[in-house]
């Protein structure tokens, strides 16, 4: 994989590439930054280039590339097995071989994880202890590439922790995350911190027009909702996409609580406590979303409103309902609960509660 296929993203870009043409390379690095920014083609960008882009990388499968990513236990895998990234290597590979930019969602499917959530393992380091010992089998760097490592529990933590202290002689890890937070205090001390921005719009629109061959006004448009997110400016492009279902959702919601219609709002609340919890908060993100988009919608200043057309459509008679009033509590009430589910809170209580609490808000003025 070469450097062109990063979407955006040139100062980061020119730093690795100086980094690794200067052989000034730091053992481990973190790559940050929001959903479709461009971490993880930025990883395997830079191990492509440490590595030689060597042919074997065209099928991700170099002896000395290692990938550590979360995973679930399928039903029937018996609990003495320790899970670890080589029981999914075949997924995973599939996964990369379609484009370096996915989601977790995307990976979940792949894996076929039902409403099961992943993570990373104390097996996992293990094995990766064992691997990194090995010598180069090409007499080069070995690279680690390990996304979203904020999902490794404490023990696999903590040994982590042990290798980024002493790596292993020329050993590259690069840690690709979105939630950097959430990771040891000690780990974060020992790396090397990138931060990536959303991408801007221009390199989002000549992507769509020069890959994907959309007319420039469309790409422009597309760009402007995508908000420097290059996953959900492919997502636009779906005929059946996500945000569309999302949208559909937030009108029901906001229709039925409009009425008082309790016995709907208790069957929608069931309808999306289905949902997997990863969907469920990326819906939550998208109704933050359509709040911030409705209330500025009232003030009819077009550089200030990003919808599709759809949304646009809806909110022609839904904005007047979000305004000083309640935009400010009805979006804590979506963060509150885009948190409480993120918890492992009961997703049927979490969202009928907020359905009945969204008929009192939408009446303020």
């Amino acid at each position: 994989m070469n450097w062109d296929e990063v979407i955006g993203q040139q100062e980061a870009k020119a730093r690795l590439m100086q980094t690794a043409g200067e052989e000034r390379i730091p053992h481990a690095i973190l790559l940050c930054g929001p959903a479709g920014s461009g971490k993880m083609a930025m990883a395997l960008a830079f191990a492509s280039q440490l590595l030689n882009d060597s042919p074997m990388l065209r099928q991700w499968a170099h002896p000395d590339l290692h990938f550590v990513y979360p995973v679930i236990r399928p039903a029937g895998t018996s609990s003495d097995h320790k899970m670890i990234s080589d029981d999914f290597l075949k997924e995973w590979r599939e996964l990369l071989m379609q484009g370096p930019y996915f989601t977790m969602d995307q990976w979940l499917t792949q894996m076929n994880a039902a409403n099961q959530q992943a993570q990373i393992g104390a097996g996992e380091s293990d094995d990766l202890i064992r691997k990194l010992s090995l010598k180069s089998s090409q007499g080069g760097y070995k690279v680690c590439i390990c996304w979203q490592p904020e999902r490794m529990n404490a023990e696999c933590a903590n040994k982590i922790l042990k290798l980024l202290e002493e790596p292993p002689a020329h050993t590259v890890f690069l840690l690709v995350s979105e939630e950097p937070e959430r990771l040891l205090e000690t780990i974060r001390s020992r790396v090397q911190r990138i931060d990536l921005k959303r991408i801007d719009d221009q390199a989002i629109e000549e992507a769509l027009v020069g890959r994907r061959g959309i007319d420039p006004d469309t790409a422009r448009r597309i760009a402007r909702v995508a908000n420097g997110n290059w996953l959900k400016a492919l997502e636009t492009l779906e005929p059946d996409n996500e945000s569309l279902q999302f949208l559909d959702m937030f009108k029901m919601l906001m229709r039925f609580a409009y009425m008082r219609n309790v016995k709907d709002l208790k069957k929608w609340s069931e309808a999306v406590a289905a949902f997997g919890r990863e969907k469920q908060k990326r819906m939550l993100g998208y109704f933050l979303q359509m709040v911030r988009e409705n209330f500025m919608y009232n003030f009819r200043i077009a550089d200030l409103s990003y919808m599709t057309n759809d949304e646009e459509a809806f909110a022609k008679n839904f904005a007047r309902f979000i305004n000083e009033a309640n935009v400010v509590e009805i979006a804590e009430l979506f963060q509150r609960v885009q948190r409480d589910i993120a918890q492992n809170a009961n997703a049927k209580i979490e969202f009928y509660d907020m359905a009945l609490q969204m008929i009192v808000l939408l009446i303020r003025k």
